[in-house]
């Protein structure tokens, strides 16, 4: 199929464009703010990396210069988690401001993330940060819109679409030279933009990439670039139905604020007030009771552990815990933080559901809104939304878990049960046994992962395609030159 009028129409709508000086000074403007926010990208990934490294090194040599004591103590003391970003999120800062890097992991509870950027930073960060991701998503829509208002209506308002029709340009040509010509405007943004994202990406990993890496990064800069033509198309569309470029303006930017601003906000409240969550303080306290009611393990007397006790008694056949071959505290330790993780992460699993069908609720909200859709994946693919953060918190607790049952099986097995008189060494091993313990590493999601999570998001996205293909289609049957 030939194409030459197509072309015809978009090298002439693209240089009309030019001659307008508003489109260089608001195109001027984007540019500046794209190298702004690659600069701010860069600054926050090397400054969080920086800042996870050094610490997670000092915790990890803390843990290890520890002197000699005993296991249930260096439970106590603890350790530190940490997430270093991934280098997509240098373009999609996502939830990441919000949520914290690094938790405190210690014996008999679980923490959440702390410090996060949010919590150290003026209340501008409320309006949130630029970044290449929003520039994209939020700001090249609405420079699309401005360029392509006109596309078609003001040839209907100066009399020359009747003149195109009437020379044998079909509605269909119109269309997608209309669509060809915003689409190249918009492309002189674009491109550069994927160049210096992609020598940033490179650089960021010195030029040593893998291929789950590398398969984020093309799906990133593919569903952008779907989604810009989306607003092309949806520049054009309206601007071919709407009789004045007043209205075709008006609709336009009704539509960006539906989209991008009204939906998104509107969508997330629904979705907390349907399904709602319960408090930090509540959560923590209802955990807080089922443990009691179940037991206290640090108390001698508590009905539940004293019951293990006797067992204990019966099946070696003594009548008192310092004859037992093993440790009888690093037992009970061993036990009651058994009982309290499967407490916690009963609670934490109801909790994570609630916050599922909100985020399920706005996932569905793509389907009439390809704005979500593309930020659930943008951030998804550079592991900045809420599943990373559960999945970093889920990879901590393990790690605490573990942690602190290998305390408890050191102490069985080289803990004395015959508590030292004054004059005698306090019970302590040696502390080449903390080594032990492995220091902790987070591991971003696999790009299968993240593909599977965020299906609903892709469906929307296909869908939209077919809607607009066959809007054109429709379109180019029905339009009216008056």
């Amino acid at each position: 199929m030939s194409l030459y009028n197509e072309i015809l129409i978009a090298k002439h709508f693209r240089n009309s464009v030019f001659k307008n000086s508003a489109v260089f000074i608001i195109t001027l403007f984007i540019g500046v703010l794209l190298l702004y926010a690659t600069f701010s990208g860069w600054e926050n990934y090397n400054n969080q990396n920086q800042t996870s490294e050094k610490y997670q090194h000092e915790s990890r040599e803390d843990w290890l210069n520890n002197p000699d004591k005993n296991p249930h103590r260096m439970a106590h003391y603890g350790n530190f988690a940490f997430r270093k970003s991934t280098s997509l999120s240098v373009f999609e800062f996502g939830m990441e401001p919000f949520f914290g890097n690094a938790i405190f992991l210690e014996a008999h509870k679980q923490n959440s993330a702390n410090f996060s950027e949010a919590g150290f930073s003026n209340s501008m960060l409320r309006f949130g940060e630029i970044s290449i991701a929003m520039v994209l998503q939020i700001l090249l829509p609405l420079l699309i819109f401005f360029l392509g208002f006109n596309a078609v209506a003001a040839e209907r308002e100066n009399g020359t679409l009747k003149l195109l029709l009437s020379q044998g340009i079909s509605w269909k040509e119109l269309l997608l030279g209309k669509f060809f010509g915003i689409a190249s405007v918009t492309m002189l943004l674009y491109i550069p933009t994927i160049i210096v994202l992609i020598l940033v990406w490179l650089f960021l990993q010195n030029f040593t990439i893998s291929l789950d890496e590398t398969i984020k990064m093309i799906l990133f800069i593919g569903f952008h670039l779907i989604y810009l033509l989306f607003f092309c198309t949806i520049a054009v569309l309206i601007s071919a139905s709407s009789k004045t470029s007043k209205k075709a303006l008006i609709s336009l930017i009704g539509i960006w604020l539906i989209f991008t601003i009204i939906l998104p906000r509107g969508t997330q409240a629904l979705g907390a007030y349907i399904y709602e969550a319960p408090s930090k303080i509540q959560f923590n306290s209802d955990i807080e009771k089922d443990i009691l009611k179940q037991g206290d393990s640090h108390n001698p007397n508590d009905v539940y552990y004293k019951a293990i006790k006797d067992s204990l008694l019966r099946v070696y056949k003594v009548d008192s815990v310092q004859k037992l071959p093993f440790n009888y505290s690093g037992f009970i330790m061993t036990e009651g933080e058994k009982i309290s993780s499967k407490i916690y992460n009963k609670h934490l699993e109801t909790l994570l559901q609630v916050y599922a069908k909100q985020n399920s609720f706005s996932r569905a909200t793509s389907f009439v809104n390809p704005y979500i859709a593309m930020k659930n994946l943008s951030m998804a693919l550079s592991n900045t939304d809420y599943d990373s953060y559960i999945d970093f918190q889920n990879q901590a607790e393990k790690y605490r878990y573990e942690m602190a049952q290998k305390m408890n099986a050191l102490q069985i097995k080289y803990i004395s049960n015959i508590k030292p008189k004054d004059t005698d060494k306090p019970l302590i091993i040696n502390k080449n046994h903390w080594a032990e313990v492995g220091e902790f590493h987070y591991q971003p999601k696999g790009i299968l992962e993240v593909l599977k999570n965020e299906i609903v998001s892709i469906f929307s996205i296909i869908l939209w395609i077919f809607l607009l293909f066959l809007l054109i289609r429709i379109a180019a049957k029905n339009l009216k030159a008056i």
